[in-house]
Parts: C-alpha cells; structure tokens; sequence
C-alpha cells in the first residue's frame, strides 16, 4: 500500500506536470461539490455521530481499539508481502547516515510517526485536525467570485465558518497556508534529493484520466468531508468511526480505479514492484 499523499500537493512540489492537471480537476469537482451541498444534505440525511471515544469505554478504550485494529491490519499486510518473491515493503535507500534525512528514502515507520507528531501538532496549533482539500473549494469559490458568481449564497458557503474563509484572504485559511507550505516543502526535498522532474509532454489519455480522477475526488472530497488526510487520517486519530468507514470504502475505489487504469494507457504495478 502506498504511503498517502496529501492531496497530490506533494506531487505539485516534485514537479509532476499531470498532477496540475488533477489539481485543476479537483478545483473543479470541490467547487460543483459545494455548489451541490444542498442537494446532497437533503437527499441523504446526516447520520449519528459516532465517536468510539465516546463509548463506556472512554478515551483509554477508543486508544486500545484503533492500536488493536492498526496491528491486525499491518500483520496482515507483512504476511501478504512475505508471500511475494521478493518481498518489497521499503525502497533501499539512497545514501546512508545523516544525509538521509534529506536525500531519503526514510524508513516506512519514521514516515509514520513524522505524520503522527505533525498532526497533533497542527491539532494543538490551529485547534483542528489536519485538513487538505477545504482549501481547493475555497480557492475555486474565490476565482468563480472574481467572474462575477454569487457563491456566497450557496448553502455551503452560509456556514458560519465557512463565510468566514470565503470572506478572508486566502492567506488566514489556515488550509491553504498548510497546502502552500506542503508544496513548497515538497519542492525543496525533491530538489535537494535530486528527484525534482518536470514532465513536458503528457498523453492525452494520462490528461483526461487526470482531469476525470480529479474531478471525482474534489466532489467525493466533498462529500466526504475531507480526504484520505482529513476524512481518514484525522478522522480515525480522532476516533471517528467515520474514518474507518472511509478507508474500507477508499480500498474498493482503489480498486474500482486500478481496473481502469488500462483505459487512459496507464500499467498497474506488479506484485514484486516496489510500493513506496
């Protein structure tokens, strides 16, 4: 499984042309979804909120379930990988000793506890968990605006907080200064690991599976209320239920995807490829 990225900013920052392409889509497909929260608030009702912190079982409970679920899901990752010849879970890396923390690759957990670390951190700073694509709805609203389109009365944009970002510069959403900052981190350590490739010519079929994917996930996005980062990553590291849900059915998207892939001249990886 490979590691998440945060809404492809890391992708924009390594120099990935075609992900400006899905960016564009994304944009796109957050806009319509926030042009649509009405329908989509009406047609399927809001469920319960489900919190595993607040059961009987408490904060300590809720800490023991995730951690137990965690460990049979990467038992039953590494018994899937031992299965393959040869066996890839992690890339060798690049160079060794303190400039591997900067030429990479670093090892799978330091990534993970990195993660860890960074979203309590942005949770203690900016009193939410981390957050991505808002940003994208927020920065496709703001140009519709710019042409003359009253986005302000849509029922998405009525939400209190919401009004108050659409009101602002862009540089006080808290979202979108931690998207900037994320491509411009990711600009710099592929720079300096000497990975930074600019693609100059991009198939049309890679272009329309580009825009189509990005569209899909802006609106899911919205749907959803976050991505992989903040429905699923900050979604379970704050025990909601919803950010299981989300991984279980993201795993049957993942699929759904990798079977059309073939259709935009994209190849799956095979099952002794490397997955980082």
């Amino acid at each position: 499984m490979a590691p998440a990225r945060p809404a492809r900013c890391f992708a924009i920052g390594s120099g990935q042309s075609a992900i400006l392409i899905t960016l564009t889509g994304f944009v796109a497909g957050s806009v319509l979804g926030a042009a649509n929260f009405t329908f989509w608030t009406k047609t399927v009702p809001p469920g319960p909120i489900v919190s595993l912190a607040k059961t009987p079982l408490g904060y300590p409970g809720a800490l023991v379930i995730s951690l137990v679920v965690m460990a049979a899901i990467v038992a039953v990752s590494f018994r899937v990988e031992r299965r393959r010849k040869p066996p890839a879970i992690e890339e060798p890396p690049t160079t060794h000793g303190l400039l591997r923390a900067i030429r990479g690759a670093w090892p799978l957990w330091v990534g993970a506890i990195g993660l860890a670390v960074l979203n309590g951190a942005t949770l203690f700073f900016s009193g939410s968990p981390w957050g991505i694509t808002f940003a994208f709805a927020l920065w496709g609203s703001k140009i519709l605006q710019l042409f003359g389109v009253d986005v302000a009365h849509w029922a998405y944009w009525m939400v209190p907080k919401n009004a108050a970002a659409l009101d602002s510069s862009v540089l006080l959403d808290k979202t979108s200064v931690m998207d900037f900052g994320i491509i411009l981190g990711a600009l710099i350590a592929s720079a300096a690991a000497g990975a930074f490739v600019l693609h100059r010519r991009i198939p049309w079929k890679l272009a329309l599976g580009a825009v189509l994917g990005g569209i899909l996930m802006g609106y899911g996005a919205r749907l959803a209320g976050g991505c992989n980062i903040g429905a699923y990553f900050s979604g379970i590291a704050s025990f909601s239920l919803h950010g299981w849900l989300w991984g279980v059915l993201a795993i049957a998207g993942t699929y759904a995807g990798l079977r059309l892939r073939p259709l935009f001249g994209l190849t799956n990886p095979k099952p002794t490829d490397s997955v980082c």
